[in-house]
């Protein structure tokens, strides 16, 4: 039978790398050799090798457990949340305006007009991309898109993938981005290329701060209360206690017992009887529920927490010990100016800065229309309306009011109407004048 030294010799020296002491005159005899590692053997408290081993974006909170995006996803409170942002962002129109002189209007001429409010690119719609690009700006602190362009005009927006793409500053105080293809090697892309806006906060000027990152621990406590509810419900002892005596029961003592028990204790009904023991029994309370061990409560402390981490309003997490009654409209004005409207502004500076040329930035501005989320009632409606036509002090058109319904604009209705006068009396006049 061949010894190891053979095997070794046959296969020309290849072994794997051994951390044991050699003698001097065996290592000389290898250093001879030419040497193959076979494999890698590797610190498995390196913190950067642990993060690679759970997952793409995990972090460890002070549970010990990596939370990920898919794993804060998961827990209600914050899909609640990301979704409320995400989804408004993506519904509300964001219009390039144009300013000439005292007057604004929509640039529906520009190439980009089409770009922020219809078609970003050729595989999503303008909904789906603001939405997508939001998500990304709160769970990775900062969103990137490459920008297409035909003619000097952006044309399109393309997604760029996420974690791809680092911000750096050069050292002449130029903004440049690393990309990491997905097919393999870096290219560095310039503010020409690339369309990037991030969370209102950041620690270094450049990268937004992460909401995952942030909230990492109140995420990993969730899960853990979670995860503790669940062995409680498929390991735990659902009995509520035992009967036990010194004596000894028959079968049909015990089957007679379990029957009356069913019969005479059994369900909602049987909450303020007393059982009856006989033989000697006795009754023990068995185990420790949800409740005893305070999970209900850790959850929703967990919940509120993660409620204030995002800014969004609890009742609009569907927290059921808050009313909603007639504070709507005070719910949704809350909602848009300390959770929406910083994002309004990040958008609309970051369209400003990265997608119009120097000399249209003198003009030209993109604006979110959050008066779709302001509307009230359909009474509170009539009466703004009522309030902006007049009759003494009347700041919007006829159709104007009729754009705001969804109507379409009738003949004459571009004036203001006049103050103090009726539709009859300005028609006599009219008719007066032509005579």
């Amino acid at each position: 039978m061949a010894s190891p030294n053979d095997y070794i010799r046959a296969a020309g020296g290849r072994h794997n790398v051994s951390s044991r002491p050699v003698a001097p005159a065996v290592a000389q005899r290898q250093s001879a050799v030419h040497v193959v590692e076979a494999y890698h053997t590797y610190d498995l408290s390196d913190p950067s090798l642990l993060e690679m081993m759970r997952g793409a974006g995990g972090r460890t909170g002070v549970t010990g457990i990596a939370v990920n995006e898919r794993m804060a996803l998961r827990n209600s409170t914050f899909f609640r949340a990301l979704s409320l942002q995400c989804g408004s962002i993506g519904m509300l129109p964001l219009h390039l305006r144009r300013r000439d002189g005292r007057n604004v209007e929509k640039a529906t001429g520009h190439p980009l007009f089409n770009v922020l409010h219809k078609k970003p690119n050729d595989f999503q719609t303008a909904s789906r991309f603001k939405s997508y690009m939001q998500l990304c700006a709160i769970n990775d602190g900062n969103a990137y898109a490459l920008k297409v362009k035909s003619r000097g005009a952006v044309r399109q927006l393309i997604p760029l993938p996420r974690r791809k793409v680092k911000p750096r500053l050069t050292d002449d105080f130029r903004l440049v981005f690393d990309y990491d293809r997905p097919s393999g090697g870096r290219v560095t892309l310039s503010t020409d290329d690339v369309f990037h806006f991030g969370t209102p906060l950041t620690v270094d000027g450049i990268n937004g701060i992460s909401m995952l990152d942030v909230a990492a621990d109140t995420l990993g406590i969730a899960v853990t209360a979670q995860q503790a509810a669940g062995n409680l419900l498929t390991k735990g002892s659902m009995v509520r206690g035992a009967l036990e005596t010194d004596q000894t029961l028959g079968d049909e003592a015990i089957e007679n017992l379990k029957i009356s028990l069913r019969e005479n204790y059994a369900g909602t009904g049987a909450q303020d009887e007393w059982l009856i023991l006989e033989e000697g029994l006795k009754a023990k309370a068995l185990g420790m529920n949800a409740k005893d061990a305070q999970l209900v409560e850790l959850m929703k402390r967990e919940a509120e927490e993660i409620a204030r981490f995002t800014g969004v309003p609890r009742p609009l997490l569907m927290f059921d010990e808050t009313s909603w009654g007639s504070g709507i409209e005070q719910l949704s004005l809350f909602f848009i100016t300390y959770c929406l409207m910083p994002w309004f502004v990040i958008w609309e500076e970051a369209v400003w800065m990265w997608l119009l040329t120097p000399e249209e930035q003198k003009n030209y501005y993109a604006k979110f229309n959050e008066g779709a989320l302001l509307r009230g009632s359909l009474k509170d409606q009539a009466e703004f309306l009522k309030a902006a036509l007049g009759p003494n002090a009347a700041y919007i058109t006829p159709n104007e009011a009729r754009e705001y319904t969804d109507r379409n604009p009738v003949d004459g209705g571009d004036d203001l109407p006049r103050p103090g006068t009726t539709a009859a009396a300005q028609m006599q006049e009219e008719t007066q004048d032509e005579a």
